[in-house]
Protein backbone atom coordinates (compact mmCIF):
# COMPACT_ATOMS: atom_id res chain seq x y z
CA UNK A 1 0.00 0.00 0.00
CA UNK A 2 1.09 3.53 -0.74
CA UNK A 3 1.31 6.33 1.78
CA UNK A 4 -1.39 9.02 1.52
CA UNK A 5 1.12 11.42 -0.05
CA UNK A 6 2.23 8.78 -2.59
CA UNK A 7 -1.42 8.14 -3.53
CA UNK A 8 -2.02 11.85 -4.11
CA UNK A 9 1.15 12.22 -6.18
CA UNK A 10 0.32 9.15 -8.27
CA UNK A 11 -3.16 10.51 -9.04
CA UNK A 12 -1.67 13.87 -10.05
CA UNK A 13 1.01 12.26 -12.22
CA UNK A 14 -1.39 9.99 -14.10
CA UNK A 15 -4.00 12.64 -14.73
CA UNK A 16 -1.41 15.24 -15.76
CA UNK A 17 0.04 12.81 -18.30
CA UNK A 18 -3.36 11.82 -19.67
CA UNK A 19 -5.11 15.20 -19.82
CA UNK A 20 -2.48 17.98 -19.71
CA UNK A 21 -4.72 20.02 -17.42
CA UNK A 22 -4.52 23.79 -17.20
CA UNK A 23 -5.64 23.42 -13.57
CA UNK A 24 -5.69 20.44 -11.25
CA UNK A 25 -6.11 20.09 -7.52
CA UNK A 26 -6.21 16.81 -5.65
CA UNK A 27 -7.25 17.07 -2.02
CA UNK A 28 -7.07 14.16 0.41
CA UNK A 29 -10.33 14.32 2.39
CA UNK A 30 -9.75 11.06 4.26
CA UNK A 31 -9.74 12.82 7.63
CA UNK A 32 -13.44 13.58 7.05
CA UNK A 33 -14.22 9.86 6.75
CA UNK A 34 -12.46 8.40 9.79
CA UNK A 35 -14.41 5.36 10.95
CA UNK A 36 -16.19 5.02 7.60
CA UNK A 37 -16.42 1.35 6.65
CA UNK A 38 -14.59 1.77 3.34
CA UNK A 39 -11.80 3.79 4.91
CA UNK A 40 -10.94 0.94 7.28
CA UNK A 41 -9.33 -0.99 4.40
CA UNK A 42 -6.82 1.83 3.93
CA UNK A 43 -8.14 3.52 0.79
CA UNK A 44 -8.31 7.28 0.87
CA UNK A 45 -11.09 9.72 -0.06
CA UNK A 46 -10.10 12.41 -2.56
CA UNK A 47 -11.65 15.50 -4.13
CA UNK A 48 -10.44 16.27 -7.65
CA UNK A 49 -10.84 19.45 -9.64
CA UNK A 50 -9.45 19.23 -13.13
CA UNK A 51 -9.71 21.60 -16.10
CA UNK A 52 -8.55 20.30 -19.46
CA UNK A 53 -9.14 20.96 -23.14
CA UNK A 54 -9.28 17.16 -23.48
CA UNK A 55 -12.81 17.31 -22.03
CA UNK A 56 -14.12 19.75 -24.65
CA UNK A 57 -17.43 18.61 -26.09
CA UNK A 58 -17.67 15.61 -23.77
CA UNK A 59 -20.62 15.08 -21.44
CA UNK A 60 -19.92 14.92 -17.72
CA UNK A 61 -20.35 11.14 -17.59
CA UNK A 62 -17.70 10.62 -20.29
CA UNK A 63 -15.27 12.96 -18.49
CA UNK A 64 -15.68 10.91 -15.32
CA UNK A 65 -15.24 7.65 -17.23
CA UNK A 66 -11.97 8.88 -18.73
CA UNK A 67 -10.68 9.83 -15.29
CA UNK A 68 -11.71 6.50 -13.76
CA UNK A 69 -9.97 4.70 -16.62
CA UNK A 70 -6.68 6.32 -15.59
CA UNK A 71 -7.15 5.34 -11.93
CA UNK A 72 -8.96 1.99 -12.18
CA UNK A 73 -6.14 -0.13 -10.77
CA UNK A 74 -6.04 2.06 -7.63
CA UNK A 75 -9.74 1.58 -6.87
CA UNK A 76 -10.81 0.36 -4.25
CA UNK A 77 -7.56 -0.45 -2.43
CA UNK A 78 -5.64 2.82 -2.76
CA UNK A 79 -8.60 5.07 -3.55
CA UNK A 80 -11.84 4.35 -1.74
CA UNK A 81 -13.73 7.32 -3.18
CA UNK A 82 -13.05 10.27 -5.44
CA UNK A 83 -15.30 13.30 -5.89
CA UNK A 84 -14.73 14.73 -9.38
CA UNK A 85 -15.23 18.20 -10.81
CA UNK A 86 -14.04 18.01 -14.44
CA UNK A 87 -14.44 20.89 -16.88
CA UNK A 88 -12.89 22.58 -19.90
Amino acid sequence: MLTPLERKELIEKRLAAAFSPSLMTVIDESHQHVGHEGAKAGGNHFALTIVSAAFAGLPLLKRHQLIYEQLKDLIPHEIHAIKINAST
